[in-house]
């Protein structure tokens, strides 16, 4: 199997970025990029109907914005993109979804542009040493990196 470069499809301003510099280094490389979306399990114990309805809802949406990105993936790499969806907290995902499956060879993360500092998940890979139980080369791209210079570097 083709090493993965996994990305978190996040909604920050940056993942586009991670997404296109992942992309084209697995069109580079011959390899795909594995997306990973992580869900917010609800807690509401009183309430397990309406719980159960909102994590479906949360389920059904993660669905359909990884289909969405999962078309500009394939476009950009030229392989169909993995698709994962986890719940629960974003470095725990990641660890999951980097035990699972061992062709994910490399984490791509886009730091955060301007001022706001690299970003939570940036921060805590550099506090804690590592997100994985696997040792795992992370990429870090600059978040506002223009396609040229996305096209240039990769």
């Amino acid at each position: 199997m083709p090493r993965q470069f996994l990305v978190g499809a996040d909604d920050t301003p940056e993942f586009p970025t991670a997404l296109a510099f992942a992309a084209r280094r697995a069109r580079a490389t011959g390899g795909r990029v594995a997306l990973l979306r992580v869900i917010s399990p609800t807690h509401d114990e009183h309430w397990s109907g309406v719980r159960e309805e909102i994590e479906r809802q949360l389920r059904a949406e993660a669905e359909a914005l990884l289909r969405r990105f999962a078309e500009e993936a394939e476009a950009r790499s030229g392989a169909q993109p993995v698709l994962l969806i986890e719940s629960g907290d974003t470095q725990a995902a990641i660890r999951k979804a980097v035990t699972d499956d061992p062709e994910i060879k490399i984490l791509v993360l886009a730091a955060g542009s301007g001022g706001r500092g690299p970003g939570p998940l940036i921060s805590a890979l550099l506090k804690q040493g590592g997100l994985a139980s696997r040792r795992l080369p992370v990429t870090i791209v600059p978040g506002d990196l223009s396609e040229a210079e996305l096209e240039d570097l990769a």
